[in-house]
């Protein structure tokens, strides 16, 4: 029984040392994506899936924030899905500009845990992870977000 639960206790501790190690990532155009090279931008890494009404629900919302926001990094990680074709050409149908990755337990193991479709995980310009969010995100909310601890971390820097 000890010896089961040192064993539980070290595969967690392996997964959070991953986790705030950063991540690499390979999306579908065969661009590999690492945390380190975003320092100086907000990374948004979004997981969903094809079948997800939320998810599908807030790409729109992600697409823009790609788009517009060159203090953003937009990374989606397509879960639970069974043709690796379909997700390529359904993210196509739905024009997403920004990275798309084929998730995998391991690949979500870099990040965190996903309770739920859509996850979407933050990471400040210094590539801490700083939010995590369950559900659906609307374009305003993440702005705020961001906004509001640029600011603050712009009061707070010494002078």
């Amino acid at each position: 029984m000890l010896r089961r639960i040192s064993l539980v206790l070290i595969a967690v501790l392996w997964a959070s040392a991953a986790a705030a190690a950063g991540f690499t990532l390979q999306d579908t155009q065969g661009k590999t994506h690492r945390l380190e090279d975003y320092k100086g931008k907000w990374v948004l890494v979004n997981f969903w899936a094809t079948w997800c009404p939320p998810c599908l629900e807030e790409m729109p919302d992600l697409i823009k924030l790609s788009e517009t926001r060159k203090d953003l990094a937009v990374i989606g990680i397509a879960m639970e899905y069974q043709d690796p074709q379909y997700v390529k050409e359904f993210a196509d149908n739905m024009f997403v500009t920004y990275p798309v990755v084929l998730g995998t337990r391991e690949i979500a193991a870099q990040i965190g845990k996903v309770p739920g479709l859509p996850t979407t995980y933050i990471y400040n310009p210094e590539g801490k992870l700083v939010a995590r969010n369950v559900g659906a995100l609307t374009r305003q909310a993440v702005e705020r977000y961001i906004d509001t601890k640029t600011a603050a971390a712009t009061l707070s820097a010494p002078k």
